[in-house]
């Protein structure tokens, strides 16, 4: 589970600002990763191991997720979700949320966005899907604020942590019914990804700790302490390493559930974004390193 830098890519504007959620897409070998700070979208070459470009017009991005070619982006300030090409980078359409769009997801198969919105003043949180061709929507209130979002291996169920009720709420999708809310014992659910192949979810919460849960019954199965307040969360298929990013104190926490081992990786304050390349490469975006250090061993 050592994890080691192997490269530096620098990024354009990258000190004293704030990065959100990152993703590779395997198509096109390419990580993407929302610079919020910024109002944009950095691209860099996986191969090439360089910055490719900056995507400008995001507005307060938070949420990027990328599969089969497609990209999504969750634009916090102007409550909208972005559809990238992620081989010509242009915006393929752009589609109205509720408020504060936080967490995405993308079934590339079924064509389908969700959008875990957190809301405003006006308006409560809400877990929305939409169609990519622009034809179905979808919406349920949500009982507290959404976090992070991932489905299931069919792309027929979405799994959303909630901070307030620290929660994971399951429902079915497109359409967003067989709902269930299974609690968990620490508070602030946060960081999720999820194995597969187990079917096990896995949960960083704010309260300092990773919550292994089954993702057919909603058992809390074990947990494990975390150093500070954790933000994204990587399942590696290939390794069945879980990797949780904390930026302060600044580390990547390594966990592995068969057996419960874990390390910290020192990684610099801020740095609380990550987007995994299996087999064994984990970017992480550090401020206090100009851009991405590139982790081998992952």
């Amino acid at each position: 589970m050592s994890l080691k830098v192997t490269r530096v890519v620098e990024t354009p504007n990258s000190v004293d600002t704030e990065f959100d959620h990152g993703a590779f897409d395997a198509k096109t070998r390419r990580v993407f990763v929302a610079h919020t700070a910024r109002d944009s979208v950095e691209v860099l070459d996986h191969d090439g191991q360089r910055h490719l470009a900056t995507l400008p017009g995001f507005a307060e991005a938070a949420g990027v997720v990328a599969d089969a070619g497609q990209v999504l982006v969750t634009n916090r300030g102007s409550a909208s979700l972005a559809w990238v090409d992620a081989d010509t980078l242009e915006t393929k359409a752009v589609f109205e949320t509720a408020p504060r769009p936080n967490g995405v997801a993308i079934i590339a198969p079924s064509s389908l966005a969700v959008a875990a919105c957190i809301g405003g003043e006006t308006h409560g949180p809400e877990l929305q899907v939409l169609s990519l061709d622009g034809h179905g929507r979808w919406a349920m209130r949500l009982p507290g604020r959404p976090r992070w979002c991932v489905t299931d291996v069919a792309g027929k169920r979405i799994y959303l942590a909630i901070r307030t009720p620290s929660m994971v709420l399951s429902a079915r999708l497109p359409t967003l019914d067989e709902v269930h809310h299974w609690a968990l014992p620490v508070d602030g659910a946060h960081g999720l990804d999820i194995d597969h192949q187990r079917s096990r979810l896995y949960v960083a919460c704010d309260a300092g700790a990773l919550v292994e849960m089954d993702a057919l019954t909603g058992d809390v199965l074990s947990q494990w302490p975390l150093p500070g307040v954790p933000d994204v969360t990587f399942f590696n298929p290939a390794s069945g390493v879980v990797y949780v990013a904390t930026g302060d104190p600044g580390v990547v926490q390594s966990v592995d559930p068969r057996n419960g081992a874990s390390t910290e990786f020192v990684t610099g304050r801020g740095a609380h974004t990550t987007a995994l390349v299996a087999p064994d490469q984990l970017y992480v975006f550090a401020p206090s390193h100009r851009g991405a250090l590139i982790l081998a061993g992952a």
